[in-house]
């Protein structure tokens, strides 16, 4: 099975990148005239990043390899990358070790499916009146309780293959009116499969999913080619829920620290209202299994 990165991904991170900018934003004059192309021109980067236009140029369309982390930093730098994106660009150009933001080298992909951890089986079962799910490889969901059925869907029902949150975000018509923020949640969801991506190029099962997402779905698409990454760990969500109407809820995201591919996510209502919408939602849904639902076949 292919990889999830390409040769070309690094040149599409750097185009990407360098049009969402204009001169002003790098303390650059304004240019005068029309421009030939959105953003920043080859030339303004190098210059930002106080590089040859020719070296920037031939990394651009990927005849560089082994930049250096001194490099990569002033590129990061120039085209201001937040610390994921600048992490992200090390990764794709695949510098050394003493790359300063550069994360360790991640762990080769099992073949095996997952199978939820012990200990997050535990907190799981322990958390009765909050929605909470455990998340695997590719945004899968390995596990859930009654509560993240009620809100997020019935997971029990779905095929196996489509117990996963980007495809409940991304393919699912009702995502459109149940997400409050549905664009911003459909873009944070790429984003973050765009890091695991950059992360473990070579897992067969986000490779597969990627590729079943970019044949089903043109808005991800779109959003995929824009190399959008971020790593959000919490944050808060609302819901137009069509039984109980409006739900506002933070999400933490626990992450196992000796295998960083499973998590725990848990929500917690934002304000008395939408505590009180939870708590009818879980009386409503109170003929459903209590214990949490368990999966494990899951790749």
């Amino acid at each position: 099975m292919g990889s999830t990165s390409t040769p070309t991904d690094l040149s599409d991170f750097l185009r990407a990148r360098r049009s969402r900018l204009t001169p002003e934003d790098v303390g650059l004059a304004p240019a005068a005239g029309r421009r030939r192309v959105a953003g920043l021109r080859r030339e303004e980067v190098a210059r930002t990043a106080n590089i040859s236009v020719d070296y920037y140029t031939r990394m651009e369309q990927g005849r560089v390899t082994g930049a250096s982390p001194d490099i990569l930093d002033a590129l990061a730098t120039a085209l201001r990358l937040d610390d994921v994106e600048a992490r992200h660009l090390h990764r794709l150009a695949g510098a050394g070790a003493g790359s300063r933001p550069r994360r360790r080298r991640a762990a080769p992909v099992e073949e095996r499916p997952q199978t939820v951890r012990p200990m997050l089986r535990t907190m799981l079962e322990s958390l009765h009146g909050m929605p909470a799910l455990v998340m695997g490889r590719g945004m899968t969901v390995l596990a859930w309780n009654r509560a993240a059925a009620a809100l997020l869907g019935d997971f029990a029902s779905m095929d196996p293959a489509d117990r996963n949150l980007a495809k409940l975000v991304l393919l699912h018509p009702e995502s459109r009116s149940r997400y409050a923020h549905r664009d911003v949640c459909a873009r944070e969801t790429v984003a973050y499969l765009r890091l695991e991506a950059g992360l473990y190029p070579d897992d067969p099962v986000l490779t597969s999913m990627v590729g079943e997402l970019t044949l089903r779905s043109a808005e991800f698409r779109t959003l995929w080619a824009e190399h959008p990454v971020q790593d959000r760990t919490s944050g808060t969500k609302a819901f137009h829920h069509p039984v109980v109407g409006e739900l506002r809820v933070a999400y933490e995201t626990l992450r196992a620290a000796d295998d960083p591919r499973q998590a725990l996510l848990v929500y917690t209502p934002t304000d008395s209202a939408s505590a009180d919408a939870l708590r009818l939602l879980l009386d409503w849904t109170a003929d459903a299994p209590a214990a949490a639902a368990l999966s494990h076949g899951h790749r």
